[in-house]
């Protein structure tokens, strides 16, 4: 149950805050938007005053001292918040014309306005000198109420200007008591009665009863200088409560309102500013200060001026210092990053170097396995090669044996029954060439058995007019049985000179006659040996079905001496 409440607190709140966030964005929005079409309202300002102008004008033609004194008041009220200068031009030839004609009424009407001015301009003394040259007995309710309100604003404003506590208390209590005064003049809850209700209030710090005139006041329909003084008191006020973002959206509503109605002798965007500053919103502030301060320059009054320039180059500097941080933080990033990218660099550069060092391996392994594989089949051909010679020269020595012993016992008994004629006869019919031809052409069939693409392989060496041709009825030639030995691993010419029952020379004669004719004469013998004894796939296949089979037939089914 607690937690449900506590999560229903945090939605409420959640819900809020965004709420006041949004209201704020949008109310600065809309300030952003207004700053956009200042000219334009600037040009309307233009246009309204030059319409007075001609009215004036046309007073001065031809209507009464009164009249041209009215239209000088006009024209005073047009420029009173948009050129200093310009609006005490024209009170000035009010006045003039209200001493011309010795209106006591007027003369009181014009200085109350002058004393206005001279506050706006922060000349305080002035303003006091020019309101206390008024006699109140001539003075009706209204411009009574001007007067004393006026009083007051001097000493509120005096108190802020000087800004000094054995001052402060005695401006204030003066400005009260002044107020008082002026309400006795106001029509009870009238805009006026309201507006200095509140600022007594204000200034008296009751902060609650102060809030609630000024709402009651932004309820109706006023003037833009009472919108303006409603709105940036009642920003005071809340900013007094701990209300932030109401103190920011009625400062953000009065400067919308000076800036719509080209009110240049206005404090809400310079406070606006300064409240921004305060919340680290330096760019806004920045913008809005500047802003105000073309306004001070365009009013053309010293204090306003005075009262931003304080403030301009603190704000200005604050932004610096953050733009400073920032491309601190910024150039700090950029060698963070140019450190990371080094690394990620050298790690792919370590990365590549270990893949490229892998890949070498590989290659070293598949060559390896290639070379193992090579190495094991002609492992497997060299056993099946011994294999099948062993089974072949046992059974040729076998062979050999049994003749010899028939040859022995045939003799023996030839011998012993002195039949020498008939010994001389078995003699005579043993050959040794015959035999040895035998031998040559049984070797020659177990190497064909084992090697039967031989002489193709051979030829393959030549070209195509020097290939080599073995005569009929025999299965190799000379040279061919030669390089078979030599195949056979037999390369020793000794060796190959001893079993084929010739010379060293000749041997080396029938090699040396064979190579060059081939056209790998600097490689002929490595071709030979490349030479396969059987298809690979069929290598073991052959050791397991009995490559010694058609040799033992071959061997069993030759003839012996009887």
């Amino acid at each position: 149950m607690k937690s449900n409440i506590v999560l229903w607190l945090a939605c409420i709140l959640y819900t809020v805050v965004n709420a006041q966030n949004t209201s704020h964005d949008s109310i600065i929005s809309a300030l952003d938007k207004a700053i956009e079409l200042r000219t334009k309202y600037a040009k309307q300002k233009h246009a309204q005053l030059d319409s007075l102008k001609q009215i004036a004008l046309k007073k001065e033609l031809s209507s009464s001292t009164k009249d041209i004194h009215r239209a000088y008041i006009h024209l005073y009220e047009g420029y009173r918040a948009f050129r200093y200068d310009s609006a005490y031009y024209y009170l000035e030839k009010a006045k003039g014309l209200a001493q011309k004609i010795k209106d006591s009424s007027l003369i009181a009407e014009t200085k109350i306005d002058e004393g206005f001015i001279l506050i706006s301009a922060g000349l305080f003394t002035e303003a006091l000198d020019t309101l206390n040259s008024i006699n109140t007995k001539h003075l009706d309710p209204t411009n009574k109420y001007d007067f004393y309100y006026n009083m007051a604003r001097v000493y509120f404003d005096l108190t802020d200007y000087n800004d000094d506590e054995r001052f402060r208390i005695n401006y204030i209590r003066k400005g009260i008591a002044l107020l008082n005064k002026a309400l006795e003049n106001a029509p009870e809850n009238s805009d006026n009665f309201l507006k200095a209700e509140g600022l007594k209030e204000l200034k008296q710090q009751n902060w609650d009863r102060a809030r609630r005139i000024y709402l009651e006041l932004l309820d109706r329909e006023l003037s833009p200088d009472m919108y303006g003084v409603a709105t940036s008191s009642l920003s005071f006020v809340y900013s007094q409560l701990n209300r932030p973002h109401k103190a920011l959206d009625y400062l953000a509503m009065a400067a919308i309102s000076d800036i719509e109605h080209s009110i240049q002798e206005n404090t809400a965007l310079r406070n606006l500013a300064i409240q921004l500053y305060d919340n680290g919103e330096l760019n806004k502030a920045n913008q809005y200060v500047r802003i105000a301060f073309k306004d001070a320059e365009l009013y053309n009054a010293r204090h306003r001026r005075n009262q931003i320039s304080a403030i301009l180059p603190i704000i200005e500097s604050a932004q610096l210092y953050k733009l400073e941080q920032k491309n601190k933080s910024l150039k700090n990033t950029v060698v963070l990053l140019t450190l990371l990218s080094i690394v990620i660099l050298v790690s792919l550069a370590i990365i590549f170097k270990q893949l490229k060092d892998k890949k070498e391996v590989r290659k070293a392994i598949s060559k390896n396995n290639e070379r193992l594989q090579q190495m094991n089949l002609s492992l497997m051909e060299s056993d099946a090669i011994k294999q099948d010679y062993i089974t072949y020269f046992l059974k040729a020595t076998s062979q050999l044996i049994n003749k010899m012993v028939a040859l022995q016992k045939n003799t023996i008994l030839k011998v012993r029954t002195k039949k020498t004629e008939e010994i001389l006869d078995v003699m005579q019919r043993y050959s040794a060439k015959k035999e040895r031809n035998e031998l040559f052409h049984q070797f020659d069939e177990v190497f064909l058995q084992l090697f039967p693409s031989f002489i193709e392989s051979i030829n393959r060496l030549f070209p195509e007019n020097e290939k080599v041709f073995v005569k009929k009825g025999d299965l190799l030639s000379t040279e061919l049985r030669i390089y078979a030995l030599y195949r056979l691993g037999i390369q020793d010419n000794a060796q190959v000179a001893e079993f084929l029952d010739v010379s060293i020379n000749t041997v080396y004669s029938y090699k040396t006659r064979l190579k060059s004719k081939s056209r790998f004469r600097n490689v002929f013998e490595s071709k030979v040996m490349d030479i396969k004894r059987l298809d690979s796939k069929n290598l073991a296949g052959d050791k397991k079905e009995g490559g010694t089979d058609d040799i033992n037939t071959h061997i069993d089914g030759e003839s012996h001496i009887s």
